[in-house]
């Protein structure tokens, strides 16, 4: 496997969701704590910038081209021209000190988006599934960090994890009715260094996991044996995506957030995009399914 290189040298301090746009011909990626969504162009090097008013979890492009961004107060879409907000709905009203984290679009255009309580921690966050008229339901309750977002090739599979308990689930997934069932664990980390957190999944069905405070993507083959391990030099790995023109290059989220001052000088890469020749191919995400 190829070494992994810097693709930007950004700081992060919670850099998140990598996401490629075959459309657009670029990597977006989010700074949850430093609230921006950013784009990186590979042709030309190009890293265009968009301030965010509040904490941002995660995002996804839409059918008809557009944005939208799961901020601490809903869901939104965005201007890339002006970087205007509109605001769509909130999931939580209810819960204010709730903000939106991890999401993804399933194979068939939903948008899954779970819940957390970003200052206590306590286990009072969901995993909401969202249809493009703003119907959505809750599928899993009692979420503390919800992480790990990822579905098969064929869509039948759904991966998810809830990051302090380390593991990760692997539900039964009903492309048709978009209902997770049969949880059991797919990854047990307990006696692992670090904790799940982004994943991604290759054409091969191999589910890409990055482990936050480890340093390391590991790739696992859909039994779950580990296949592959990539070593950062940074701790705070956060997120992968496979993006490119072919999409074979990895690209990978990392996080200043948690890290000691000593720490922090010696991990001057903390915070980058990087990137590797992963070797194998991704799949294009599906863009949300909007009907309004």
């Amino acid at each position: 496997m190829s070494k992994v290189h810097v693709v930007v040298e950004n700081a992060d301090r919670l850099g998140e969701v990598p996401l490629w746009s075959p459309t657009r011909n670029v990597l977006f990626w989010i700074d949850v704590r430093k609230p921006a969504l950013y784009s990186y162009a590979p042709g030309c090097g190009t890293v265009r910038a968009h301030a965010l008013p509040e904490p941002v979890g995660s995002f996804c492009e839409t059918s008809k081209g557009r944005v939208m961004l799961a901020l601490k107060s809903g869901l939104h879409f965005i201007d890339l021209e002006t970087g205007a907000l509109r605001a769509w709905f909130d999931p939580e009203p209810d819960f204010p000190n709730n903000r939106l984290n991890d999401g993804k679009c399933d194979r068939q255009g939903r948008f899954w988006v779970g819940s957390m309580n970003d200052g206590d921690r306590i286990p009072s966050g969901t995993l909401y599934s969202v249809l493009g008229d703003g119907t959505f339901a809750g599928h899993v309750s009692g979420i503390t960090i919800p992480n790990s977002l990822a579905w098969s090739p064929d869509g039948k599979k759904m991966y998810f994890a809830d990051t302090p308990a380390k593991r990760i689930q692997v539900y039964d997934f009903d492309t048709d009715d978009g209902v997770p069932h049969n949880p059991r664990t797919f990854l047990d980390m307990s006696e692992h260094a670090g904790r799940p957190d982004g994943a991604t999944v290759d054409v091969d069905g191999c589910l890409w996991s990055a482990h936050i405070h480890s340093g390391q993507v590991v790739r696992y083959t859909p039994k779950g044996r580990q296949d592959r391990v990539i070593q950062l030099p940074v701790t705070g790995v956060t997120s992968c995506a496979f993006g490119g023109a072919g999409l074979d290059t990895l690209f990978i989220t990392t996080a200043t957030q948690g890290l000691t001052e000593q720490a922090r000088r010696e991990q001057p890469l903390a915070g980058a995009l990087f990137a590797v020749n992963a070797g194998v191919s991704g799949l294009s995400d599906t863009p949300f399914a909007e009907t309004f």
